[in-house]
């Protein structure tokens, strides 16, 4: 036996390549397995918030009708909210605390008055920004 003074000079034993190519193996079946799970909480989490966004726009713009008697107009757009168009003396706002928001995806929301679905259409089309699609690239609608 050694004595003690020698035993604890002894070098630290490392890894073997073996043990850790185990270990690298692990780590990627456990960012597999949840890495997809969690990018589409991330998408889901951008439909609801721009679903949120669409409802907040539709009752600032049913505020902007109740003050001046219709809501505004295609060519005014969302902006008509923040900002008085220079022809409306009952306007009242502004109606959103901040700037008009774009969608999750930074894309400009859609607002159309009169609308096809109603007295005005207001739409996000969408992670792809193209009408149409499914999933994350669905338009939200007001409708």
């Amino acid at each position: 036996m050694l004595p003690a003074h020698h035993r604890s000079c002894r070098p630290a034993r490392g890894f073997t390549l073996l043990e850790l190519l185990v270990v690298m193996v692990i780590i990627g079946l456990l960012a597999g397995y949840v890495g997809p799970r969690f990018f589409g909480q991330i998408g889901k989490s951008e439909v609801k918030a721009a679903r949120a966004q669409i409802d907040a726009l539709s009752k600032a713009l049913d505020q902007y009708r109740i003050d001046v008697g219709r809501y505004p107009a295609t060519e005014q757009g969302l902006n008509a909210l923040v900002q008085r168009p220079g022809d409306e003396p009952r306007w009242a706002g502004p109606y959103l605390s901040k700037a008009v928001p774009q969608d999750p995806w930074h894309h400009d929301y859609v607002y159309r008055s009169p609308g096809e679905h109603g007295d005005y259409d207001l739409l996000s089309y969408g992670r792809d920004g193209r009408p149409g699609g499914e999933g994350e690239d669905a338009d939200l609608v007001s409708w």
